[in-house]
């Protein structure tokens, strides 16, 4: 038998047992792709990472990343926890202004800043995004989240499909309830796609209601096709939200620099995701999502 060590943290957040969970396999070598799978449902947290050598001399570390179901091909929590969890071991070491990630997408540049002998925060760059399909029946896409059709913001963002490497559907609601009520069943969600000859894809529901904290956007993101029912914080989709929000201008160009999407509140595990975009007459020079992890554990799975 093999050990196989890991790191799990709570990522997006500065306190244990909030934020996005995630293991790290600090060395994944002799690892079969099969078998990282089947870790990763053991786990059974919304991702878990396997590191190797790097493929690459532009990169410092090959990276892969498995929800319960499925290899993905980037992922901002996993990006940032595995950067903290690299500083934790000293393979990061202090100081250090940044690091490049091998993943599936290309080369992934990581921004750090310590505080003194401690890493405080990274910042992880992410593709410009893609914006694609706009769906128009509201009646139908409220139905499939189990809200009401005055529930569905009615301006001029619309629900569309945006993608920074994983196609994600994008849906503005009214009012923070509203985004609290939302249910997702796979099946009425994919019949609307279905309709609007779309295949599945992962749903980010949100907010710009204002309420008593600095959130920008509050949020909420569901990837049933991942195994994920819900998913507590989603660094893939914050890049292509603080796009989203700056094409359609919900937010002003300063705004767009500093925002911040408190995500994952209604499963009881708030985390405060952090989103810098930077363009100029509405075209999106680049992206940025970061924040906090705190290491929760460690232990050793025998194979």
């Amino acid at each position: 038998m093999a050990d196989y060590k890991y790191l799990h943290l709570d990522v997006f957040t500065n306190r244990v047992f909030s934020g996005n969970q995630l293991a790290v396999f600090m060395d994944a070598s002799g690892l079969e792709t099969a078998l990282m799978q089947k870790i990763a449902a053991e786990m059974a947290f919304s991702e878990t990472t396997f590191l190797l050598p790097a493929e690459t001399d532009d990169t410092d570390v090959r990276m892969r990343i498995f929800t319960p179901k499925a290899e993905i091909p980037m992922a901002g929590h996993p990006t940032i926890g595995t950067t903290f969890a690299l500083a934790h071991t000293g393979q990061i070491q202090n100081g250090q202004k940044s690091f490049v990630f091998g993943l599936g997408v290309g080369p992934t540049s990581v921004e750090l800043k310590w505080e003194a002998d401690r890493l405080q925060f990274a910042w992880m760059k992410q593709q410009v995004p893609e914006f694609g399909t706009i769906t128009m029946n509201r009646e139908d896409l409220a139905s499939a989240l189990s809200v009401e059709e005055q529930d569905l913001e009615n301006s001029k963002m619309p629900a569309q499909e945006v993608s920074s490497g994983i196609p994600i559907f994008f849906v503005p609601l009214t009012t923070r309830s509203a985004v609290d009520r939302v249910a997702i069943d796979r099946t009425p969600i994919c019949r609307y796609f279905n309709k609007m000859e779309m295949p599945e894809r992962l749903v980010f529901v949100f907010t710009l209601e204002p309420a008593d904290d600095d959130a920008t956007v509050y949020s909420r993101m569901f990837a049933p096709m991942f195994g994920i029912p819900e998913d507590p914080a989603t660094g893939g989709a914050s890049g292509p939200l603080g796009a989203y929000l700056y094409k359609y201008q919900a937010v002003t160009s300063a705004q767009a620099k500093q925002m911040i999407s408190l995500q994952g509140v209604a499963m009881g595990r708030p985390s405060r995701i952090h989103i810098s975009i930077q363009g100029k007459d509405q075209k999106i020079d680049e992206v940025k999502v970061g924040g906090e992890a705190v290491l929760t554990g460690e232990g050793t799975i025998h194979i």
